[in-house]
């Protein structure tokens, strides 16, 4: 592993690296990495338009399975910009907090495109015109895990009037499949304000292994073709309590 820029901001501890191993295969690969050896991006050198994480693969499938003539998306989290790169030839808002993030991802994986805001997301997303997108997805994670302030019912209902009529808002995360109560009380609170409501996940070796899930929220039914879903299971989560603000 070579180490090609560590730093501390006032919202990540930032690592980024080159390695030879990627998820067991050889190659040459670039890594952006926050705190707790958690992966935010990751590229392949030798091949720079290749998807490496599975999560982005299956976003993009239900989003061009769903809406095939979507244009714009507003997108909360931007990392090194993998899903923006790959779908250029559409209208991205992307929305990040740490304008160092924005900064290492033009210099070490050659991110060039000018629609990134820096910011609260929440925030700018509530200060778009309303019907104004196709998708918003949110790929936004501290610490802790998503914010509660992405997840919460004032939230979902804040995007659920930035959506026109078709939309869909998608969010990747973090957690233990169906038998999680986090996963379980933002599916609740997403079905609050979405009529149709889809959970999957990444199988994972043992039950309380952390898995990566994706939910996709829309009042129309919701399409995916598994073959084409990166390798995700669709989940039925257990029923949880409705996310609130904190007060």
């Amino acid at each position: 592993m070579n180490v090609l820029y560590k730093e501390q901001t006032s919202h990540h501890d930032i690592s980024i690296y080159d390695t030879n191993t990627f998820s067991d295969e050889k190659g040459s690969f670039r890594v952006l990495e926050f705190s707790n050896q958690a992966m935010q991006g990751a590229m392949d050198l030798e091949h720079p338009d290749r998807i490496l994480f599975e999560y982005p693969r299956a976003m993009i499938h239900l989003m061009q399975v769903n809406a095939p003539r979507f244009e714009r998306v507003f997108l909360i989290g931007h990392g090194i910009g993998t899903i923006a790169s790959h779908l250029r030839e559409k209208r991205f808002t992307v929305a990040e907090l740490d304008a160092h993030v924005v900064a290492l991802s033009r210099r070490f994986f050659g991110y060039n495109q000018d629609n990134v805001r820096i910011g609260d997301g929440r925030q700018l997303l509530n200060n778009e015109p309303p019907r104004t997108y196709d998708y918003i997805l949110i790929d936004a994670f501290t610490d802790k895990g998503t914010p509660l302030s992405l997840t919460s019912l004032t939230f979902f209902q804040i995007a659920q009037s930035k959506l026109d009529e078709g939309g869909a808002i998608l969010l990747n995360l973090m957690g233990k499949g169906e038998h999680d109560p986090l996963l379980a009380a933002i599916h609740t609170t997403l079905r609050e304000v979405f009529n149709h409501v889809k959970a999957f996940a990444l199988p994972s070796e043992g039950r309380r292994d952390l898995q990566n899930m994706i939910l996709m929220g829309q009042n129309k039914p919701i399409t995916r073709h598994m073959r084409h879903m990166a390798g995700f299971v669709e989940i039925e989560p257990g029923y949880g309590h409705i996310l609130m603000d904190e007060a």
